[in-house]
């Protein structure tokens, strides 16, 4: 087929190693990305305790050259916190590869190798994509190089609870398909029949870790513009709407009294969130986002995850049986249009009057912990009421897992216009600790 012969040049394996940790792991560390990913769960029961040798570990995944002068988007849980990044073309050429950024909320990454020329895979209309299409998948599974399955749509905008474990911000509404992917096939591509990239493969939904009949791609509407973030800003500029919400279903209608199965019901909304500003009220019913129908929340978050802070949508919603229609500007998450800067991850922030500071890697490895924030300066600070004292380690905020000191004012900001937060961390004596925040 003319599609595999196009696309298969343009897909390469990515070969990843991993330093050995000072501490000793669960050897879900040396396990495929893929599993280690999205397969944790499973095998946890049986790895946990069980210790690996310190001698780091290797892994693989797939990438899509989406440029000919060497950029190449892949997962970003094949690449995440690799010490050394491999890339090998389909002409089984190897180039050192360079990350240029990662966004877990949408699993992707954005490689760059030097080299010029390339083979590429042009963007496709994800959108434009319907239940039923056959479809090609193009990876590198279990180390088979540039291996091509097909298959067909099975459904659009999928949710599976991947990306909610670490954080509740995960961007999640897959294009599911039938096509055969396994572990090693993460970060290649899926293409349509006219070779276009129309998503990123990222998951299959297994109880053994080999393929049983569904995948999950990243759709290109998303890749896109995750992409284009991080080559101008390092970082992905994530505009919010601002608004809790239900499905409605039966019962939800039946409670409410609602007259219609469709959109999505507004349960809460923050106070100084772009939807509040926007008049949006609690009870109301969003059923399309520029005019485009909503009917979960994997597609409400699918439609706002296409702009930036700043821009502004047609926001469609019913009230009382009315339809209405609002303009909101997006805001992020501090509430405001600006543009979100990347801070080092070693940077030391001023935040509600307290030192927020990164945590000494000598004392990650003691407390056995990856990342987290120090706080000091409590006194002086809005933090003296709740209990914490100077030196506490914040690792946790609600389900967001804290990894350096920006996570933080991001996730208590995020908070703020909600039901306030519940703090989960350790002291350096190993004490562990929680506070709420902002609760009654």
């Amino acid at each position: 087929m003319a599609a595999a012969a196009a696309v298969t040049p343009a897909v390469v394996h990515v070969m990843t190693e991993y330093k050995a940790e000072p501490q000793q792991q669960s050897r879900m560390m040396q396990m495929d990305p893929f599993l280690r990913q999205f397969f944790g769960d499973q095998f946890d029961g049986q790895l946990r305790g069980q210790r690996e040798p310190q001698g780091g570990g290797e892994g693989s995944g797939s990438g899509v050259i989406i440029a000919a002068n060497g950029y190449i988007v892949t997962n970003n849980h094949v690449i995440d916190k690799a010490s050394k990044i491999t890339v090998v073309m389909d002409d089984k050429r190897k180039f050192d590869a360079e990350l240029v950024g990662a966004d877990p909320s949408t699993d992707l990454a954005v490689l760059k190798v030097k080299a010029d020329n390339l083979p590429f895979v042009k963007y496709g209309n994800s959108d434009e994509v319907k239940v039923g299409q056959w479809v090609l998948a193009v990876g590198n599974p279990f180390n088979l190089n540039s291996t091509v399955t097909a298959g067909i749509i099975s459904a659009k905008g999928r949710s599976i609870g991947i990306l909610s474990r670490d954080q509740n911000m995960g961007v999640e509404s897959y294009i599911q398909t039938d096509a055969v992917v396994n572990p090693g096939n993460s970060g290649g591509a899926l293409v349509n029949t006219a070779g276009d990239l129309i998503g990123i493969n990222s998951a299959i939904s297994s109880h053994t870790g080999s393929f049983e009949g569904y995948a999950f791609a990243v759709p290109s509407s998303i890749v896109s513009k995750v992409v284009d973030d991080l080559l101008k800003y390092k970082v992905v500029q994530r505009a919010l709407l601002g608004v809790r919400i239900q499905e409605v279903d039966a019962k939800l209608a039946s409670e409410k009294k609602l007259n219609t199965l469709n959109g999505v019901y507004v349960q809460g909304l923050g106070e100084k969130s772009a939807a509040a500003a926007a008049g949006l009220k609690i009870g109301d019913i969003i059923t399309d986002i520029n005019s485009v129908p909503v009917n979960t929340a994997s597609q409400l978050q699918e439609q706002v995850a296409r702009f930036r802070p700043g821009d502004r949508i047609k926001v469609g919603y019913l009230r009382g049986g009315n339809k209405e229609v609002a303009t909101a500007t997006l805001y992020n998450a501090a509430n405001t249009t600006a543009v979100v800067h990347e801070l080092p991850a070693d940077a030391a922030i001023s935040y509600e009057g307290a030192k927020v500071a990164p945590v000494a890697s000598r004392l990650q490895n003691m407390l056995g912990i990856e990342g987290g924030a120090q706080v000091s300066g409590i006194k002086g600070s809005n933090f003296k009421e709740t209990g914490m004292a100077d030196g506490f380690i914040i690792t946790r905020i609600d389900k967001n897992v804290v990894r350096k000191p920006a996570d933080v004012q991001a996730y208590l900001d995020q908070a703020k216009d909600n039901s306030g937060a519940l703090v989960e961390g350790v002291y350096p004596d190993g004490r562990k600790a929680y506070y709420p925040i902002g609760r009654e």
